[in-house]
């Protein structure tokens, strides 16, 4: 959908309004003068005269397509120009507005620090002012909440694996690209929405151009807060006749060498042989492709199908992409941290206390 700027100017403006008057004791009112011909960034798009238990209020309205935790500072310095032309500052009975169809949750927090009002099309509303104060906070709209879960799937999610892994080095496209096993674009596609975030810093310029991940603890909770809204894998569940989860790993490891099968522990069985935090792990969990080879190595553990009592399952892995930073540990191959900590966090059972103690003692953010 194209971004007509008057248009959808004046239809954010309208929602905002509407928002406004279907709260109690809330009268607004806009002020022709300032709402006659809206100009995109000049610092304000509308003045609206409002009436909040009795306080008036004049609320100087800016509005955006989408803003993310970056736009703020440039949005910040318009408010504040806007506020030094017009003397605003000094004025109790003035706030300024942010109306935007979409608002990250990292923008709204830095707007309520900086006491910034806000209005998003999800219906979220914040105006703080001396004797009146709103505030509403509604899920995101369906538009950012698609962007932002387009980030944690597929090849992009494979380059925040990357820059998670690494996050203290400095990537260019390309390498960036070869690391995470994606296209450059997509490796530069993912860069840029990142970078809306404030999560990336970079030197350079053009093609020399680097980027380096300084919050990677916030972009690694912003994956968790994705989990719930990610597929999960299909899962094959097996009984292997007396075996443990140790001894498992050990002929899982033979029989996959033998036919040449690639594989990846994950869930409790490899979070324990990164940092032990359980006294026995009853059930092995594993990535692996489908196919003849996986078929023929499980065949090898004389291993039954089972729906409830399995010590072995099998998540089903679409690409290499999924076996990223794997790494060999006492003779076994095991997901990366990174990808046993979310596993652990879509599992059962002591899954998230087992997930936090390997995040605190292995992943450090």
């Amino acid at each position: 959908m194209t971004f007509d700027p008057q248009l959808t100017e004046q239809r954010l403006i309208n929602q905002f309004l509407n928002a406004l008057r279907e709260l109690p004791d809330v009268h607004p009112q806009v002020k022709p003068s300032e709402n006659a011909g809206l100009s995109g960034d000049t610092g304000r798009d509308a003045g609206i005269d409002v009436e909040i238990a009795g306080k008036a209020l004049t609320l100087f309205v800016e509005v955006k397509k989408s803003v993310y935790p970056r736009d703020v500072r440039q949005v910040l310095w318009q408010i504040r120009q806007f506020g030094s032309d017009r003397r605003q500052a000094v004025r109790d009975d003035a706030v300024s507005v942010l109306v935007a169809e979409s608002i990250s949750p990292g923008a709204k927090d830095l707007l309520r620090v900086e006491r910034v009002g806000y209005y998003d099309s999800g219906g979220s509303l914040f105006v703080p002012a001396r004797g009146a104060y709103l505030y509403i906070d509604k899920p995101p709209p369906k538009t950012l909440e698609k962007a932002v879960r387009s980030l944690f799937s597929g090849r992009r999610a494979q380059v925040l694996h990357t820059l998670l892994v690494h996050h203290q080095y400095w990537f260019g496209v390309n390498t960036l690209a070869e690391k995470a096993m994606v296209s450059p674009a997509t490796a530069s596609q993912t860069l840029t929405e990142l970078e809306r975030f404030d999560w990336l810093t970079s030197r350079g310029q053009g093609p020399n151009k680097e980027r380096r991940l300084v919050e990677p603890g916030a972009l690694l909770n912003a994956w968790v807060k994705q989990l719930p809204s990610l597929r999960l894998p299909e899962l094959r569940r097996y009984y292997v006749p007396s075996m443990d989860a140790e001894k498992l790993i050990d002929r899982i490891e033979q029989v996959c060498s033998a036919h040449e099968v690639e594989y990846a522990i994950t869930h409790e069985a490899a979070a324990q042989r990164y940092t032990p935090f359980l006294s026995s792990v009853s059930q092995m969990r594993c990535w692996m492709f489908a196919g003849r080879a996986s078929d023929a190595a499980i065949g090898d553990l004389d291993a039954r199908v089972v729906s409830e009592g399995s010590n072995l399952v099998i998540l089903e892995a679409k690409s290499h992409g999924d076996f990223l930073f794997r790494e060999r540990v006492r003779g076994a191959w095991l997901a990366s941290t990174i990808r046993v900590y979310l596993d652990l966090l879509r599992g059962e059972g002591r899954g998230k206390e087992m997930a936090e103690h390997l995040r605190h003692e292995k992943i450090g953010f």
